[in-house]
């Protein structure tokens, strides 16, 4: 590398650190002029950095925006913009803190709703975005041996995500997006499971019992057919365990959340 060529590196290095952290070593380097003096011409930069980003989070979360109302978005955005500087070449993934951070800002401890719409908000954006993939079908699934079932183990696909949530986020939400009349904010005694995914272009979401939030966690990890048959008995009948996973699975092949199945027992396996 050229001296020429490093010092350029060192300069885009400085300006970086500028906007960022307000570091001061890019001064030396800066020319003012009487009508505009260096520092007024580094905080125009900073100040448009910083809009920018703010900008970007209002399109991420714009239910968040909603029950913050514009003024106090934007002092949100200020916070979060010193205490989490983008570290991604795309502005994209800049929000990915946001609701980490609104649970543990002493500034937002008393609204914990909008901790949960950021993270509600921040997974519907992650499934749009997440990558394609083959869907399984039942027929797929009806070639599996009998003997075969206790051990089948399935995957999700990448759009797949679960959360629980205390509040009436998704519901919210829906009422912000469709621009109707606001809904109270309502705490649930015990947290609802909720799943989020895509199909083609177009992200769903919908709740879950506590039984299958369950069950889909317990596939996510990797447990097999037989296990979540097992686990499953702490809400229904050893009877009826083996058709209540079953259900779930067929329901989740017709929201087309499945995209794979491995079945392996002896010397005989299947993945598809």
């Amino acid at each position: 590398m050229t001296q020429e060529n490093q010092s350029l590196k060192d300069l885009q290095q400085q300006m970086l650190a500028w906007l960022q952290v307000y570091d001061t070593a890019i001064k030396s380097s800066v020319t003012g002029t009487e009508k505009v003096p260096a520092d007024i011409r580094l905080d125009i930069y900073a100040n448009a950095y910083r809009y920018r980003l703010i900008e970007a989070l209002e399109e991420t979360f714009p239910a968040v925006n909603t029950l913050l109302g514009d003024e106090g978005f934007f002092e949100l955005g200020l916070r979060y913009v010193d205490a989490h500087p983008s570290q991604h070449f795309s502005i994209r993934y800049f929000g990915q803190h946001l609701s980490h951070f609104l649970a543990s800002d002493e500034h937002y401890l008393e609204q914990p709703v909008l901790s949960e719409m950021a993270h509600f908000e921040w997974l519907l954006r992650e499934a749009f975005d997440a990558a394609g993939k083959q869907r399984l079908t039942l027929e797929a699934l009806q070639h599996i041996a009998a003997e075969n079932w206790p051990v089948m183990q399935f995957s999700f696909h990448p759009s797949v995500y679960r959360i629980d949530l205390r509040f009436n986020v998704p519901q919210l939400w829906q009422a912000i997006e469709l621009q109707q009349e606001p809904i109270d904010i309502v705490a649930q005694e015990y947290p609802q499971g909720w799943f989020i995914w895509r199909r083609e272009l177009k992200t769903y979401y919908r709740s879950m019992d506590v039984d299958e939030a369950w069950a889909m966690d317990a596939m996510l990890k990797g447990e097999n057919f037989g296990f979540i048959c097992s686990g499953i008995c702490e809400w229904v009948d050893e009877q009826n365990a083996a058709m209540r996973v079953a259900g779930f699975i067929q329901n989740w092949l017709n929201e087309g959340v499945l995209s794979s199945i491995k079945a392996e027992s002896g010397k005989n396996s299947l993945i598809t």
